[in-house]
């Protein structure tokens, strides 16, 4: 089964247009926000809004892969910019955590991803998303070589480490988290088997008759 790939001639303006749709939730939310309809704690519903989009981009960036090796979308061309975005909401949710809810307080902030697990881990997941968005760039791919997917591979630990800081965060384990959780579980998971898939689909396209 091949998969379906956009025509060429409206890739380019895709990835665009995926920055502008994928950042219409963070304009949207500071709207609300702005506008006082974000209910009784605007600042806590403002941050977790942004978190939440963190960790669902995270989530496409990982699926891109099995999508396309399971016979679905190749959506390879939309990777970076999924895994941008996820980074730039991920720095959004720290931003307006340093700016909102702690007013810039160092000490304050420094104190609680010191004390609170759950900030810690987002924090560390934070910090590794830097250099893969700082080489998120074909000047880097072919500077850093075979380094350069090492270096990516970092992604697997920060879904892991987005996702527990979800479930940290919440406490109480609902639908919601549950699936976010669930999915990146599944996708991690996924990598490991990824080799044995991988030569099962291709002992079957060699014995597969010819049409």
């Amino acid at each position: 089964m091949s998969s379906f790939t956009l025509p060429r001639k409206w890739q380019g303006a895709s990835v665009w247009a995926l920055y502008a749709v994928g950042l219409a939730p963070a304009i949207w939310s500071f709207y609300l926000g702005a506008t006082g309809s974000l209910g009784a704690d605007p600042v806590k519903t403002f941050e977790r809004s942004l978190g939440l989009w963190a960790l669902r981009f995270i989530i496409a960036t990982l699926a891109v892969s099995p999508l396309r090796e399971l016979g679905g979308p190749n959506l390879i061309r939309y990777r970076r910019a999924l895994g941008l975005l996820a980074f730039y909401y991920a720095l959004m949710h720290f931003t307006a955590y340093m700016v909102l809810d702690q007013r810039l307080d160092l000490h304050a902030v420094i104190a609680d991803i010191i004390k609170r697990p759950y900030i810690t881990i987002g924090m560390a997941s934070l910090v590794m998303l830097v250099p893969l968005a700082l080489t998120s760039n074909s000047y880097s791919i072919r500077k850093l070589g075979h380094n350069w997917n090492r270096l990516h591979k970092l992604v697997y630990l920060i879904a892991a480490g987005a996702a527990l800081h979800f479930a940290m965060l919440v406490k109480v384990i609902t639908l919601e988290p549950a699936i976010y959780i669930a999915i990146v579980a599944l996708l991690l998971a996924y990598r490991p088997l990824r080799p044995y898939l991988k030569r099962r689909k291709k002992q079957r396209s060699v014995h597969q008759p010819a049409q």
